[in-house]
């Protein structure tokens, strides 16, 4: 049976603020505009889009709706490749292990920054 590790963790964590912030982008509307559209406050969405506030899937796909978007989930069969990847991430110092939180971080902002284009 296959565990989550950090990297598998971390993503997970992270995952519906980074969909929600892409889909913001696609669709080229602000925070405050979402919110008003889907009918919640703005800090709920400032708060999933940072990663600390996890939406229901109801909420989730709330939002997305109101920016006329909708989520599909597929299922995929475990692989071991976020287990490299955690294995490699502990064996890091924990300045190592910053500098690739901040890449990290870096990437998701540029990859949301050009779905605006």
């Amino acid at each position: 049976m296959a565990t989550m590790g950090p990297t598998t963790w971390r993503d997970t964590e992270r995952w519906a603020g980074n969909l929600l912030r892409s889909a913001r982008a696609k669709k080229g509307v602000s925070q405050a505009q979402l919110a008003a559209l889907a009918g919640v406050p703005r800090s709920t969405v400032e708060r999933i889009e940072a990663g600390h506030r996890q939406p229901s899937l109801i909420t989730l796909s709330r939002l997305l709706a109101a920016i006329d978007l909708e989520m599909r989930v597929r299922l995929e069969d475990y692989d071991d490749h976020d287990d490299v990847l955690d294995a490699a991430y502990a064996a890091m110092p924990p300045e190592q292990q910053a500098v690739t939180d901040a890449r990290h971080e870096a990437l998701v902002d540029a990859f949301t920054a050009a779905g605006k284009q």
